[in-house]
């Protein structure tokens, strides 16, 4: 919570009257009220923990399977290296001290090092394989009471050709450690670079398919956009991208959030390409949070994507007390315009390329995935599988390739201006 915008509601001048005092004197409250909050309730950037009891490195079979239990969730990636054969896997900051000395059980597993990254921001892992292994299952599952995050990833037998085919690290990310032991200076991993920070989600993933149309599924759709997207956004040497998920894994929508808030996001752009039963809907459409949907096709097009949660038991329907929505009521002050800034300038330059936008471009709906009060958010529809047209540019490489363009540029467009922006209120 940016608690630096509610203080400047607070210093609003004494002398105010009405509605303003009365502003001024439920801030202070809550203010008040809110530094007296557990830090737990309050630290969505802090460097997770390992749960050692609960982590543990075993042989499964012919390969190996890792839990790793974590105080809160943080965004990571996998990938492999080979000369030797190893597996790398990175977090956002991760403090490795309460990994047990009797983590590596696995025979398949010939050594465990951990440290940082070489790209600010990043906690590194590194298994040394015995033999060609390939990650089978990577994937974190968040406890929606306390928080506590399980990495869980299984390694399978590979080929030495299909281990080399996939091996590599991805682009702007190095192979080595910073450093080999121990947990990393949190000074060191402080994002100082001056990237923009952006959080892809792509929609829906493991148990929930989203949208099918005969064999094409929308989440392994949205997940191969969006990866396209990440490295056109890393090629302008301008962003650092984060995804919610980068497997075929299902990931509650509250965990989306809770990732971007670890991640540090800038901003937050969830991609679906949805179908509908009834009417026509084609092209792209740009979908910014409101209570109050902007028509019916919203409304429903809202609920249906929050159903999905229902799948894995996750309960949306719990209000929030009364202090927290207010307060992010109040960020929402400062982030709703930056959001709506940010869906108008995709729309406007998916239309400079000539790309098809849907009749009504501009929504707004209750979307859960958008609800970071403060954190930009969009809900992007690259197209609908519905629409014989809109599929068939899902699935053509340079059709993509245009619209990512477009993306890439509205989103740099986007940080200049809000930057301006931020800079002028400073003033």
């Amino acid at each position: 919570m940016r608690l630096g915008l509610l203080r400047d509601f607070a210093r609003l001048p004494p002398n105010d009257t009405g509605a303003n005092a009365v502003l001024r004197a439920a801030l202070i409250f809550l203010l008040t009220l809110a530094a007296a909050l557990p830090a737990s309730a309050q630290g969505f950037g802090a460097m997770a923990r390992v749960l050692g009891a609960e982590s543990a490195l075993e042989d499964r079979g012919p390969g190996a399977e890792m839990t790793l239990a974590l105080t809160q969730a943080v965004p990571f990636r996998v990938f492999t290296l080979a000369d030797p054969y190893r597996v790398v896997i990175d977090f956002r900051q991760v403090a490795w001290s309460g990994l047990p000395p009797g983590f590596d059980a696995s025979d398949a597993v010939t050594s465990v090092e951990t440290g940082a990254a070489f790209q600010p921001g990043w906690s590194r892992m590194v298994l040394t394989l015995d033999a060609p292994l390939m990650p089978a299952v990577a994937a974190m599952e968040t406890d929606p009471t306390t928080g506590e995050a399980r990495v869980i990833l299984r390694l399978d037998p590979a080929t030495e050709d299909g281990f080399a085919a996939q091996a590599g690290p991805p682009p702007g990310a190095e192979a080595g450690l910073l450093v080999t032991a121990g947990q990393p200076d949190p000074s060191a991993l402080s994002r100082t670079d001056g990237r923009l920070v952006v959080v892809l989600d792509p929609g829906h993933g493991g148990v929930d398919p989203g949208a099918v149309r005969g064999d094409l599924h929308e989440a392994n759709i949205v997940l191969t956009f969006a990866r396209e997207l990440r490295e056109a956004l890393r090629r302008t040497g301008r962003v650092e991208v984060v995804m919610t998920r980068d497997a075929d894994i299902f990931v509650p929508l509250p965990t989306r959030i809770t990732l971007a808030r670890a991640a540090g996001a800038d901003l937050f752009i969830s991609i679906h390409a949805d179908a509908v039963a009834e009417g026509r809907a084609q092209g792209a459409t740009v979908y910014t949070l409101s209570e109050m949907a902007s028509d019916a096709a919203s409304a429903a097009l809202a609920e249906q994507h929050d159903r999905a949660d229902l799948l894995e038991g996750v309960d949306l329907s719990g209000a929030d007390d009364v202090v927290a929505d207010i307060l992010m009521d109040l960020a929402r002050v400062e982030t709703a315009p930056r959001a709506a800034a940010l869906a108008d300038g995709l729309v406007a330059q998916i239309s400079a390329s000539g790309l098809e936008l849907h009749s009504s471009p501009r929504g707004e709906a209750g979307f859960t995935v958008l609800k970071a009060a403060d954190i930009p958010s969009v809900l992007l529809e690259i197209g609908f599988m519905s629409a014989e047209g809109d599929l068939d540019n899902l699935m053509n490489p340079d059709w993509r390739a245009e619209m990512q363009a477009a993306l890439v540029t509205a989103i740099l467009d986007w940080a200049e201006a809000d930057a301006a922006r931020a800079a002028l209120l400073r003033q």
